[in-house]
């Protein structure tokens, strides 16, 4: 039977390099796959789905309105799909991630979706509280914080690398705008500690 799977982190923790990695090694077999990412995010210059190592692969997009259930079958019906992948599933509605329950449920298809836990305040995304409470397997991926400490938060910082303590829960950004943190430092840095080292301060 197929499953759901969540695979979660903080930033910079290799999320989509292990989505195309799994996507590789399925085409690499003659299996077809289809690959999903969200439509807000627009950061890449090439393809959809893009890691920070290089790799990179064309996807569809999809946005609050996207019946992901509906355009998974119809295109499982013209080619047999041996899994799905969905990059960025914090942004999932919770409509979605059972529509994709479904998918696996019913189409028997597996579902693999990657993306963050929670946001700059620490609080759960729709789509990631979704998948933690009905997937079938959850899967953490490691980031390391500055400090060497698994890091688990997503800071957002300003320009200047201080904390942002609020603001709208999605603000698209890479390592200008988040810092992937422990909860110790991230507690720190919110409490109006000194500026948060980046990942190029760190080079």
């Amino acid at each position: 039977m197929a499953k759901l799977y969540f695979y979660y982190a903080s930033m910079n923790a290799g999320k989509s390099t292990t989505l195309l990695q799994a996507d590789f090694n399925y085409r690499e077999r003659g299996m077809a796959t289809m690959l999903w990412t969200a439509a807000v995010d627009d950061r890449a210059a090439g393809m959809p789905i893009a890691s920070r190592i290089g790799l990179e692969a064309d996807a569809h997009r999809f946005d609050a309105d996207t019946d992901l259930h509906a355009d998974i079958r119809e295109r499982h019906g013209r080619a047999t799909l041996a899994c799905v992948l969905i990059d960025e599933a914090q942004f999932l509605t919770k409509a979605q991630v059972w529509q994709l329950a479904d998918v696996a449920d019913e189409a028997n298809i597996p579902v693999l979706c990657y993306g963050l836990r929670t946001d700059f305040q620490g609080e759960l995304f729709p789509g990631s509280a979704a998948l933690l409470g009905i997937a079938d397997a959850l899967i953490e991926l490691k980031a390391v914080c500055h400090c060497g400490r698994k890091a688990s938060m997503n800071l957002r910082v300003d320009a200047e690398g201080r904390a942002v303590q609020s603001g709208a829960q999605t603000e698209i950004g890479g390592n200008d705008r988040y810092v992937a943190l422990c909860r110790r430092h991230f507690s720190a840095a919110l409490r109006g500690g000194a500026a948060v080292p980046t990942a190029e301060d760190m080079r």
